[in-house]
């Protein structure tokens, strides 16, 4: 993995050496450069360490999650902010099951650098909620609900919601 600003120098010394292919009359060479050249920028804006940890969360598999994310050592200067706020939500979710006082930590920071998604904040939110509602604050775990149902277009989480709601009458 390279840092991010690697990542983008490589790319445009493709692309300078793709100019050089056009310009000896290589336009095959330098398309083939140009696409090539491509890839280095999609992994700029899209990690490919993060891709794999989001696949590994896929298929449930926290353990192989957690082992691709120990894979990034410095995540501010391998990231950008927005992979940034996702390495933190992968994170929060990890932690989630163990230890509530770290993935609360990490969601919070999530948010703070932001997700790309609704959906994602939406889960952060509620993640967020259902911790508060652990600690016994309901009011902040209300708050954080109603955010989470605005931010949730699609109703996926309309479930969860209300039964979080109803958890919290018991308190």
């Amino acid at each position: 993995m390279f840092n991010k600003n690697i990542k983008i120098g490589i790319a445009a010394l493709i692309i300078a050496y793709a100019v050089y292919q056009f310009i000896e009359g290589n336009i095959g060479n330098g398309i083939a450069l140009i696409l090539f050249s491509l890839v280095f920028v999609f992994f700029y804006f899209r990690n490919e360490i993060i891709l794999l940890a989001f696949l590994k969360m896929r298929k449930q598999d926290l353990a192989g999650t957690q082992n691709w994310l120990t894979k990034i050592k410095n995540p501010e200067g391998a990231l950008t902010v927005k992979q940034q706020g996702y390495y933190n939500y992968l994170h929060g979710i990890i932690f989630s099951q163990t230890n509530l006082t770290q993935a609360e930590k990490y969601f919070k920071k999530a948010l703070k650098l932001g997700l790309t998604m609704d959906y994602d904040m939406a889960m952060a939110k509620l993640s967020l909620a259902g911790i508060a509602m652990q600690k016994r604050r309901k009011r902040e775990a209300t708050l954080l609900l109603t955010e989470a149902k605005k931010l949730d277009k699609q109703n996926m989480l309309a479930d969860q919601i209300k039964m979080m709601k109803q958890q919290m009458k018991k308190i």
